[in-house]
C-alpha cells in the first residue's frame, strides 16, 4: 500500500469508489445499497468542483439531495434555516453569485416543495439522472503531452477518449469512441491509440511516468469491456438480479401505497377531529353568550319592575296629595266669610300645595319616560329569547294591580277608557298621563276658586 502513488499521512485515510462509472444509471444500478453510495461519490465529487456544474443545475441538484436526506418537506419540521449546516451547492457556485445563505436556501426550497411524495431512493436516481448528462461526469483526467510538446488533457470515460485542451476540460478537442479504436498500447513513457480506419492516422502522446500509462491502459480496458458488455443481451446473473430487483421494487411499492392510504385515512379522522373540536368550541361560545344574555334579559326585568313600584308610589302620593288639595278647597268654600289674614295664610297653602302637586307630576313624568325606555329594551329582548315570556307575564300582571288601584280614584271616570282593553305596562303609563292631565286640570280649577275666595 505504502508503494502506491498517495501522500505519505498518519493515519491514512481510504476512499472506496466507483472506478467505473456506468452510462445509464437508471439501468446499470440495480441494488439500493450500490445506488446509495454510487450516489454520495458523485454529490462529493460535484460540491468538490470535480465535476463542473453550472448554478441552476446545482439548485435542482440540491433540492433532491434535500428530499433524500429529510424526506417530504414539513412546515412544523423544517424551519427557517434548517439547511445551514448541510453542503448542498459548490463553493465556487456561492462565490460566483453574492447571494446570502438564506438566499440560496430559499431557491433550494423552491424545488424541494416541487419533490413532495417522492421516495429517497427516487431522489437519489433522479439526482444521478441530471449529473450523467454533465460534461466532466464519469471522466478520469491524465496530464499529458503530444509530439511537440504541448500539454493537453486525457480524459478516459465510459464512452471513449477524448484529448482536451490544457485549459478546457468541459469540450474535447479530439475524440475517440471505443467503436472506433482497434488497438491501445504503450512503451515506456509513450502511449499509442490506433483508429479502425487504417488510413486514419495514430495518436501518440507521452505521459510524465510510466506508472501513469499503467493506469490509463487499465482504466481504458476496463472501460471497453463494459461498454462491449453493455451492448449484449445481460447475463443470467443479471437478469436475476434485475428481477430481484423488480419484485422488491414492487413490494416496496406496495408498501408504500399502503402507508400512503393510512396516512390519508390518518388525515382525514384528525380533519373530522379538528372539525368537530371547532364545532363544539363554536356550540360553547353560543352557549356562553345566550347564557349572558339571558341574565341581561332578567335584570332588565328586574329593573323594570322596580321602575313599576317607583310608579305605583308615585301615583299613591299623587293621590294622596290631590286629596288634600280637595279638602284645602272645602275648607275655602266653608271659609269664605273668614278674616283676610286667615283666607290669605289659607291660599299661600293651597299655591304650596299646588308647587308640590306640580313637582310630583313632574316626576311621575320623568318616571314614566324611564318606563317606556325600558319597554322598548324588553320588546328587543323578547327577539333574543322567546321564553323570556314569564317576564312579560309578570309584568301584565302588576299593571293589571296597578290598573285595578286606579280604578279605586274617585276620578276613574278621566281614565277608565284608557286601561279598558290592555293591562300592560304601556296602557299604564298611558293611565298615569291621564291622571296627570287630570291633575293639572283641577290644579287650574283650584287657582281659579282661590282666586274668586281671595276676591270675596
Amino acid at each position: 500500500v505504502l508503494s502506491q502513488d498517495v501522500k505519505k499521512e498518519t493515519p491514512l485515510q481510504f476512499k472506496f469508489r466507483a472506478k467505473f462509472y456506468p452510462e445509464d444509471v437508471s439501468e446499470e444500478i440495480i441494488q439500493d445499497i450500490t445506488l446509495r453510495l454510487f450516489y454520495l461519490q458523485v454529490k462529493n465529487a460535484i460540491l468538490s468542483d470535480e465535476i463542473y456544474c453550472p448554478p441552476e443545475t446545482s439548485v435542482l441538484l440540491a433540492s433532491y439531495a434535500v428530499q433524500a436526506k429529510y424526506g417530504d418537506h414539513s412546515n412544523d419540521l423544517h424551519k427557517s434555516g434548517f439547511l445551514a449546516n448541510d453542503r448542498l451547492l459548490p463553493q465556487r457556485v456561492m462565490d460566483q453569485h453574492k447571494l446570502t445563505r438564506e438566499d440560496w436556501e430559499g431557491r433550494i426550497i423552491t424545488w424541494y416543495h416541487e419533490h413532495k411524495g417522492m421516495l429517497r431512493e427516487d431522489a437519489m436516481m433522479e439526482y444521478l439522472k441530471l449529473a450523467q448528462d454533465l460534461e466532466m461526469y464519469g471522466v478520469n483526467y491524465f496530464d499529458i503531452k503530444n509530439k511537440k510538446g504541448t500539454e493537453l488533457w486525457l480524459g478516459v470515460d465510459a464512452l471513449g477518449l477524448n484529448i482536451y485542451e490544457k485549459d478546457d476540460k468541459l469540450t474535447p478537442k479530439i475524440g475517440f469512441p471505443w467503436s472506433e479504436i482497434r488497438n491501445i498500447s504503450f512503451n515506456d513513457r509513450k502511449f499509442v491509440i490506433k483508429p479502425i480506419d487504417k488510413k486514419a492516422p495514430d495518436f501518440v502522446f507521452f505521459a510524465p511516468r510510466l506508472r501513469i500509462n499503467k493506469r490509463i491502459l487499465a482504466l481504458c480496458m476496463g472501460n471497453h469491456e463494459l461498454y462491449m458488455r453493455r451492448r449484449k443481451p445481460d447475463t443470467i446473473e443479471v437478469q436475476q438480479m434485475k428481477a430481484q430487483a423488480r419484485e422488491e421494487k414492487m413490494a416496496k411499492q406496495q408498501e408504500r401505497e399502503k402507508l400512503a392510504r393510512e396516512i390519508a385515512l390518518r388525515e382525514e379522522a384528525e380533519r373530522k377531529q379538528k372539525d368537530y373540536e371547532e364545532r363544539l368550541k363554536a356550540m360553547q361560545e353560543e352557549m356562553e353568550r345566550r347564557q349572558k344574555e339571558l341574565l341581561d334579559a332578567q335584570e332588565t326585568i328586574r329593573r323594570l319592575e322596580e321602575q313599576l313600584r317607583q310608579l305605583q308610589a308615585a301615583k299613591e302620593e299623587l293621590e294622596h296629595k290631590q286629596t288634600e288639595l280637595h279638602d284645602m278647597m272645602v275648607r275655602l268654600e266653608q271659609a269664605k266669610e273668614m278674616e283676610a289674614e286667615e283666607k290669605q295664610k289659607l291660599e299661600d297653602e293651597i299655591r304650596a300645595k299646588q308647587e308640590e302637586v306640580q313637582r310630583i307630576q313632574d316626576e311621575v313624568s320623568q318616571k314614566d319616560e324611564e318606563t317606556r325606555k325600558l319597554q322598548m329594551l324588553k320588546l328587543r329582548l323578547k327577539k333574543v329569547q322567546p321564553w323570556l315570556g314569564v317576564g312579560a307575564l309578570t309584568l301584565s300582571t302588576i299593571t293589571l294591580s296597578l290598573c285595578n288601584s286606579l280604578k279605586e280614584n274617585p276620578y276613574w271616570v278621566f281614565i277608565s277608557a284608557s286601561c279598558r282593553h290592555d293591562c300592560s305596562v304601556t296602557s299604564a303609563s298611558t293611565c298615569l298621563r291621564t291622571s296627570h292631565n287630570w291633575a293639572a286640570t283641577h290644579s287650574v280649577m283650584l287657582g281659579t276658586w282661590a282666586h274668586v275666595a281671595v276676591a270675596n
